[in-house]
């Protein structure tokens, strides 16, 4: 029998997306309107309403739906704005950005990924992560969509002055918080919102120090 996935995704909203105080309409109507189960990895659409993040390739996750949806609710994408997603997976996190009504880019530096995120409807620019896609800047907002240690500034360099970023940020405690911000100058400062777990994505970790 399949699951009921409609049902689920409305439970979602309601017990994990609710609770965390993600209220902002725009982001209950997108998240509604987007199937989580169809960007999920072969074999694993049961897990598509979990309270967890889901595997989707050797070293990387969907982050959990509460916390995709918390960065977008401090986002506060508006339609017609340019979003850059950054590590877009199989896809998921470009679609809601997209049923916000934002023109999307969205980079993949995984060849089989970014194929995933195709073939569930979501166009892909294959690229290395913390190279952004500076064609299409600048933008309004970066998503990124996973895990980071470090902020490249070449990154940050593509959003608009005033911007907002949401990621989450892995400390030097090695705890990752969902953090949105804006970027002034080239300089991002942002507040930290939920501890949550989330690989670093290729290219965002900092350069380990050297220990006599």
């Amino acid at each position: 029998m399949n699951p009921d996935f409609s049902t689920l995704r409305a439970a979602m909203i309601d017990s994990q997306l609710r609770t965390i105080g993600v209220n902002v309409p725009a982001v209950l109507a997108a998240v509604a309107a987007t199937p989580r189960e169809r960007y999920m990895p072969h074999g694993r659409a049961a897990l598509a309403y979990v309270d967890a993040a889901v595997p989707i390739a050797p070293g990387r996750q969907m982050l959990p739906p509460m916390i995709l949806a918390l960065l977008l609710n401090h986002l506060l994408v508006a339609p017609g704005e340019r979003v850059l997603v950054i590590g877009a997976g199989t896809g998921y996190g470009a679609a809601v950005a997209a049923a916000l009504g934002a023109t999307i880019t969205a980079v993949e530096s995984d060849a089989g990924l970014a194929t995933a995120a195709r073939a569930a409807g979501v166009a892909v620019v294959e690229g290395t992560l913390v190279d952004g896609w500076a064609a299409a800047a600048p933008y309004d907002v970066i998503l990124i969509d996973g895990g980071a240690t470090l902020l490249p500034p070449a990154l940050l360099a593509q959003l608009r002055d005033g911007g907002r970023l949401g990621v989450v940020l892995i400390g030097a405690d090695g705890v990752g918080r969902a953090t949105v911000g804006r970027v002034v100058g080239g300089y991002f400062g942002g507040t930290a919102m939920f501890d949550t777990d989330a690989p670093v994505l290729p290219g965002f970790a900092a350069p380990k120090s050297f220990v006599f």
